[in-house]
């Protein structure tokens, strides 16, 4: 098995790292890897629906899409994220395995004295409060498991950045379960750092495997990686177009009076736009409908096809950057 410490925070940097080494290695690989604060969006969820889009942008928190089906789940260099890519000659039914992968953690921290437990489809837990959320994803005969483990997150900062108001969003895409979290490091008899306990699940896996030897990422390694990054994982296509169709209601009072915009979005792009309201104006809003459609449903992309209308003559004392608050 080669065992990867990776050094690297750039999420999506280790996160094109994981599909990069599962669809081009052919040996087994353990990999331990941490992020700067990062929003890290389930394969099949509406990332706008999971994230607190006001939170994550005053705070500079990365939002990525991984490969992975499962919830949302926030990121910082108090988690530890652990990777498993694995071999297998099983039929693909059988190739998810929650238990198996993450047993590992659990054998660490029971030598640490801590009675954690595995509870529910992927989750482990310190007395009923969840430390690890898992998931898993099959590529021809290999298995990627990945998992985080809350060390010493700053949990105020993981409740803020997702929490968002679900009333806003109609879709099908899977929706984040939240739970009551804790961090390992609450429940030591002794202090240990971050780093130190990375080490040791580290020195355990390479104990528990036989073959177990030590991977430095080279240099091509790098390029290739930051190939990925370029094309994938740092596009708005990846991270937020791939979103399922859903729908966007959103109730706003402003200077003008109070707004409503209902969007269909699908695909990351506007289908349809409808507004509502008690605003007054000089011009009919449908020219302002029409002029969103087919754009993409991010702030920059709004602003840019608003920018040759005079927003002041549909909607009275009202600024632009309101009617932005308005849509997102």
């Amino acid at each position: 098995m080669r065992c990867i410490y990776n050094s690297s925070t750039h999420p999506q940097f280790n996160l094109a790292c994981e599909e990069y080494l599962l669809k081009n290695a052919d040996d087994d690989i353990f990999m331990l890897w941490r992020n700067t604060p990062a929003i890290i969006v389930g394969k099949h969820q509406n990332t706008l629906a999971e994230i607190n889009q006001e939170y994550v942008k005053q705070n500079d928190i990365h939002v990525v899409r991984r490969l992975t089906g499962g919830g949302a789940v926030f990121h910082d260099l108090g988690n530890i994220n652990f990777t498993f890519i694995m071999n297998a000659n099983e039929p693909h039914s059988n190739l998810i395995d929650f238990r198996k992968y993450t047993l590992p953690i659990l054998e660490v921290l029971q030598k640490l004295g801590i009675n954690a437990r595995f509870e529910g489809r992927n989750d482990l837990t310190i007395d009923g409060r969840k430390f690890s959320g898992n998931a898993e994803h099959v590529y021809k005969n290999r298995v990627l498991h990945h998992g985080t483990l809350l060390f010493s997150s700053k949990l105020p900062d993981l409740s803020a950045a997702l929490q968002v108001d679900p009333s806003k969003f109609q879709d099908k895409a899977v929706k984040s379960v939240r739970s009551r979290v804790t961090n390992i490091s609450e429940h030591l008899k002794e202090p240990l750092t971050v780093l130190e306990f990375k080490d040791m699940i580290m020195q355990h896996i390479m104990e528990m495997y036989p073959d177990a030897n030590s991977y430095t990422l080279n240099e091509d390694d790098h390029d290739e990686i930051n190939k990925l990054v370029k094309a994938k994982y740092s596009t708005w296509d990846w991270n937020f177009g791939q979103s399922p169709q859903y729908n966007l209601r959103k109730v706003t009072r402003t200077n003008a009076g109070t707004i409503e915009f209902d969007l269909l979005v699908s695909k990351g792009k506007i289908e349809s736009c409808k507004i509502f309201g008690d605003f007054f104006g000089m011009y009919d809003v449908e020219d302002i409908e029409q002029a969103l459609i087919g754009v993409s449903h991010t702030e920059a992309s709004v602003n840019e096809a608003l920018a040759h209308l005079d927003l002041t003559l549909y909607f009275n004392n009202l600024a632009p950057e309101e009617l932005i608050r308005c849509i997102f």
